[in-house]
């Protein structure tokens, strides 16, 4: 096996203990909202809105920073 999916493999095999230890329910509060769900959904959803925002800062930043360099 390739170290990359070594790595993956055990990235995946953490967050999967993570999700399974964390299943009680929570309250989240943004201003004047009040949401309870299980942690196991927040989680995940909390990592895939951080995947987004990163991608999109990342595409942001790189495409200004390619145009200056083009001058």
């Amino acid at each position: 096996m390739k170290p990359k999916t070594i790595v993956i493999l055990v990235l995946v095999a953490l967050f999967a203990i993570i999700l399974i230890q964390n299943t009680q329910v929570v309250t989240l509060r943004l201003l004047f909202w009040k949401v309870g769900m299980s942690q196991i959904i927040l989680v995940p959803l909390i990592m895939v809105i951080g995947f987004i925002l990163g991608y999109l800062v990342a595409k942001v930043t790189s495409g200004s920073h390619g145009k200056q360099g083009k001058k």
